[in-house]
């Protein structure tokens, strides 16, 4: 027994003696391999291989340390059920730390692609989601092959229960399916402003798996499910150009020239553009004698572009003071709504006396 026990002590730390040995050349190589990885990505001017580098440092130690576990293991003595399921749990591991690895690089390459080259895929959370879904099902398929997992009836179990799956996560899937309809159709897109029809406005921030998110024009975040987006009546204020028609209605009063009134707006934008941020001086501003005549004021619309939504407010308000400025050095004048009222009498109709309670209170206040 004391032989027996000493032999197995022997065999334990020749295996500790084999992993160190075998982790010391494995993080020898992995240091050598990734120092010249990162002096070639240095070297070079794409951004592919600094996305490799970045994603390789980290990961390649777990590797080292899990390779150096799996040869210690096969090259032990010990008992061949222990090193058998040893041997399965640091391949499982090793297959999930590589697809982890796969997944983030190439979600990171797949936005710079995006973000850099126009692709026409958006870059949004759930178009990230679905890419690294579909590289960790593969990756988890791959392991369960390998550890002798048939799978085949995994499959035909999700698809008979895909049905019962569908039904308790209908809105779910509803949300999800529409984002995947948002993504594909891109009636919206990251970065454009738009307006529903239930009045909720911003800036797309991010269209996930079960939203789409705005940020309005006050820093606030309006989340909507996606079912909700891809269902309602919107107005894309980006599309097709990020520039913007503004129209200024303007009233004047009926006793000035049009012909006045329309070259002194014009003078003001020009005079405006290049001072006043967001104000372009392409297209050129149009004045229209529109909508015409009005009730109290001749009615005309200013029609000047900006550089995008937001803009507006900003415009609006330089110009408007440079307008009434402008008018009253030319005594222009901005008339307030008036009405004539004619009161006809009728000869043929009797005389209409006043209540008796108005005699009343007539004499009431008399009498004081």
């Amino acid at each position: 027994m004391p032989l027996s026990g000493s032999t197995e002590l022997i065999k334990f730390l020749a295996a500790i003696g084999l992993f160190i040995a075998t982790l010391a050349v494995a993080m020898t190589i992995r240091t050598l391999s990734y120092r010249a990885l990162v002096r070639w990505a240095r070297a070079t001017g794409t951004r592919a291989d600094d996305i490799v580098a970045q994603n390789l440092r980290w990961p390649s130690i777990a590797w080292s340390v899990l390779i150096a576990m799996y040869i210690a293991l096969d090259q032990a003595h010990l008992p061949p059920r222990t090193v058998a399921l040893a041997l399965k749990i640091i391949y499982g591991l090793l297959v999930l730390s590589v697809t982890a690895a796969v997944a983030n690089m190439s979600g990171t390459a797949l936005k710079h692609s995006l973000q850099e080259r126009h692709l026409p895929i958006p870059a949004t959370g759930l178009s990230f989601t679905v890419f690294k879904v579909a590289i960790w099902t593969m990756g988890l398929l791959v392991l369960l092959g390998s550890l002798g997992v048939s799978v085949t009836p995994i499959l035909t179990a999700l698809g008979v229960g895909g049905l019962a799956v569908a039904l308790a996560l209908q809105e779910t899937l509803s949300n999800f399916f529409a984002g995947v309809h948002l993504l594909l159709s891109r009636p919206i897109r990251v970065g454009d402003f738009v307006k529903l029809e239930t009045a909720q406005e911003g800036y797309v921030v991010d269209i996930g798996w079960r939203s789409t998110k705005l940020r309005t024009l006050q820093q606030n975040i309006v989340v909507v499910p996606n079912s909700k987006m891809a269902q309602s009546i919107l107005i894309n204020y980006s599309m097709p150009e990020q520039r913007l028609a503004m129209p200024m209605p303007i009233g004047v009063s009926y006793d000035a020239d049009p012909e006045q009134i329309e070259r002194v707006l014009l003078e003001e934008v020009r005079a405006a553009t290049g001072q006043v941020a967001g104000l372009l001086a392409d297209p050129a501003p149009v004045v229209r004698f529109v909508p015409g005549f009005g009730d109290s004021s001749l009615n005309f619309t200013l029609t000047c572009h900006v550089r995008e939504f937001e803009d507006q407010a900003v415009v609006q308000h330089e110009l408007h003071k440079r307008i009434l400025k402008r008018f009253r050095q030319e005594c222009i004048e901005i008339p307030f709504p008036h009405r004539t009222v004619h009161l006809v009498a009728d000869a043929a109709a009797p005389p209409v006396s006043p209540p008796p309670y108005r005699h009343m209170i007539g004499s009431s206040r008399a009498s004081r």
